[in-house]
């Protein structure tokens, strides 16, 4: 099924030194950009990520330091990557939970102002796993009756993703939309307020911490009660898109704006 694009869609995998999305970095991000008229347009390049790939994490996509030694980092080519998916949606395999903010904490740290709040995001390992509780190669099998070849190679995974998605538009149709606003919320767990998912939306749109001691208590009213918290957060091991979440929500209760 030809899907049913008002904005480019950009469908993205990362492969990375390992699955902390605070502190690991990318090593190569493949993404094919689909545009409402069909047409195509993919990139796939290896990134230096300045620090050393763990033998486990080479063990699984096959990319070691000396394959990257002589690559850009990714402050080097952030603002093209940026301009490269400006005004469009997104859309991945498990990318709710792990390349969105591991892509959005890069973008930080090059010092590159994106605003991915506006995006809406379609995680189709989430419409497979509401379908059929499976994993990308079984999707692309069960799917597109094709055996994923060279699996966890991000340009591999990403037209895998691409794919998977158009046949279960055709497999559902009576469960999905091909409507991208319909997908982006059908794939979310959660509405979040941090790519992280530390803070979501409640029903009524109020912020409420989704962890710790005051999982489900208002944002506001915690920083209000616990005026502690907040620096408790700040100094901890939370991303930076999460920090700057919370910062944003205790300026707005401390001005009022």
């Amino acid at each position: 099924m030809k899907l049913n694009l008002k904005n480019p869609l950009v469908f993205f995998d990362l492969e990375t030194t390992g699955i902390n999305i605070n502190t690991d970095r990318i090593v190569e991000i493949s993404y094919l950009k689909v545009y409402p008229n069909g047409n195509e347009e993919s990139k796939t390049m290896r990134i230096n990520p300045e620090m050393h790939i763990p033998e486990e994490s080479s063990l699984i996509h096959g990319i070691y330091d000396e394959d990257v030694k002589d690559c850009p980092t990714f402050k080097e080519v952030a603002k093209n990557v940026a301009k490269d998916i400006e005004g469009s949606d997104l859309a991945g395999f498990n990318s709710n939970r792990f390349d969105i903010p591991v892509l959005a904490e890069e973008f930080l740290r090059a010092g590159v102002d994106i605003d991915m709040t506006r995006r809406k995001f379609i995680d189709v390992q989430v419409i497979f796993h509401k379908m059929e509780q499976r994993t990308l190669s079984a999707a692309y099998k069960f799917y597109c009756n094709k055996c994923l070849e060279d699996a966890h190679t991000a340009e591999a995974d990403t037209r895998a993703t691409y794919e998977v998605l158009k046949s279960q538009l055709d497999r559902y149709p009576e469960d999905l939309q091909n409507d991208m606003a319909f997908l982006a919320e059908f794939s979310s767990f959660n509405k979040n307020v941090d790519f992280a998912g530390r803070m979501i939306y409640d029903d009524n749109g109020v912020e409420i911490f989704n962890f710790g001691k005051y999982k489900g208590m208002p944002v506001a009213e915690v920083l209000k009660k616990d005026q502690g918290y907040y620096g408790w957060m700040m100094g901890n091991d939370f991303t930076l898109n999460t920090k700057a979440m919370l910062t944003k929500i205790r300026l707005r209760e401390l001005t009022g704006k």
